[in-house]
């Protein structure tokens, strides 16, 4: 019997070696892998970056407002305000000023730091609001015209030659008590004196005779100087016999009835009911409000404005009646549809958190994971592409095979074939795409048989 070479180790000799193992995932896999998939991840850091670039920061933590003097209804609006904002974790900055203009002028200065105001329909001219936006109209702010004496005056332009207290320079009373006075033909600079004090000081110059009339009004004003001047026995509230014609001149007003009775039913104050003329009072901030508190303002604007009064309904306040500046995008939005469902029921941080984070995804998921699906395909075209090719150059082979005359040409041709074979054997690609490979070695099995025939012209009638 023929005897077995065997190895050292106590394997025979010649037996063939082992196929050599083919690692789990090959160098020039991973680089493929890595061709096809990189654009991918390109498109997603740049899908990541634009997301991050228009999303809206993380709201800031702290508000300034521009309110008016203490006491005043918009002091107390804006303490209301800062107790409900302080429920979300966020710190309202009340600023004391002069009023509405005041307000407004500080909006304006970048170097107040203001972030929002109440300020009173009328102290502008349409096309000046710049960069405030509205976040809506909050509440009435009627305008009270109280006079000295017994006998009731029907006209405005009967205080020709008086002394009149308008109210202090910023205030929204001032302004509106000069364009009153004005269409009655009442100016600064004529015979009548017009003074600067409101509020309390107003109400004493009145008192002691040293004022004639007074305007009053509630951005700078506090309501328990109105009620006690309501309640002194030889001043009177003047009532508004042409609040129509008034309302017709002034698109910013309302007209509004006091009951009578309304501040004191026991005396009975006013005894009758009393025309007046108000603005609406609107919150104003910089149209680079954060959205979300933009949200959390107008829910405490109608948690404190939202009730009935002697002068309005409930449910009537806050509204996006525009009138000098333009309701911000965020607001209208608001008022259409209300509060997003997230901040309904989570807490402010946590659902600004989660809104910003799914403005930031969404767009992302919706740009990688189709880009996801195609991976697989786009992976296996590369490969495909590579056999493709080897197509070319076959069919470009067997074509220049038509030319041979003679059989050193043919012997050349056969060794360019198989040296074409060889770099398919030596060419790596995954297993899925193998069954490509071996049917172009069918293919080239097919060339090769043209060629080896004695007659070059027979490998055109096999084409």
């Amino acid at each position: 019997m023929p005897t077995i070479k065997t190895s050292n180790e106590g394997e025979p000799a010649d037996r063939p070696p082992p196929l050599p193992e083919q690692s789990a995932q090959p160098a020039h896999l991973r680089l493929y892998l890595l061709q096809t998939a990189v654009p991918l991840l390109l498109v997603g850091v740049l899908a990541v970056y634009l997301a991050l670039h228009f999303v809206r920061p993380a709201p800031p933590n702290t508000l300034t407002i521009a309110a008016g003097p203490a006491g005043s209804r918009f002091d107390r609006a804006a303490l209301q305000y800062q107790k409900i904002l302080a429920r979300n974790g966020i710190t309202l900055k009340i600023v004391a000023t002069e009023g509405s203009i005041d307000n407004l002028r500080r909006l304006r200065d970048v170097r107040a730091h203001v972030d929002i105001g109440f300020v009173q329909t009328g102290t502008i001219g349409t096309g000046e609001a710049g960069h405030i936006v509205s976040l809506g109209s909050m509440f009435y702010e009627p305008l009270y015209f109280f006079y000295r004496g017994t006998r009731r005056v029907e006209l405005l332009s009967a205080f020709q030659g008086r002394r009149i207290e308008i109210g202090p320079e910023g205030s929204g009373t001032r302004a509106l008590a000069l364009a009153l006075l004005d269409a009655n033909g009442i100016r600064p600079g004529g015979q009548t004196a017009l003074l600067d004090l409101d509020g309390e000081p107003a109400k004493n110059a009145l008192l002691h005779h040293q004022a004639d009339a007074i305007f009053l009004a509630g951005d700078s004003a506090s309501a328990a100087t109105i009620r006690e001047v309501l309640h002194e026995p030889d001043v009177q509230l003047y009532d508004f016999p042409q609040a129509d014609a008034y309302l017709r001149r002034f698109h910013y007003l309302s007209e509004l009835t006091l009951p009578a009775g309304s501040f004191d039913l026991g005396d009975n104050i006013p005894a009758t009911p009393i025309k007046l003329v108000a603005p609406t009072v609107e919150l104003l901030a910089h149209d680079d409000l954060h959205p979300a508190l933009s949200d959390l303002l107008i829910e405490a604007a109608t948690e404190v404005h939202g009730h009935a009064s002697l002068l309005q309904s409930a449910g009537q306040f806050p509204t996006p009646l525009l009138h000098d500046f333009p309701i911000s995008a965020d607001a209208a939005r608001f008022y259409k549809s209300g509060r997003s469902l997230m901040y309904r029921f989570m807490p402010f941080w946590l659902a600004s958190l989660i809104s910003r984070t799914l403005v930031a995804v969404v767009p992302i998921l919706l740009l990688l994971i189709p880009a996801l699906r195609y991976l697989p395909a786009l992976y296996n075209w590369r490969y495909r592409r590579r056999i493709n090719q080897r197509y070319g150059q076959l069919m470009a082979l067997e074509r220049e095979s038509l030319r041979v005359r003679s059989p050193e040409q043919r012997a050349q041709l056969l060794a360019r074939l198989l040296d074409f074979e060889k770099g398919l054997i030596t060419l790596r690609i995954p297993g899925s795409q193998a069954d490509q490979l071996y049917v172009l070695r069918q293919h080239m099995q097919f060339v090769r048989d043209n060629l080896a025939r004695s007659d070059p012209h027979d490998a055109g009638t096999n084409l």
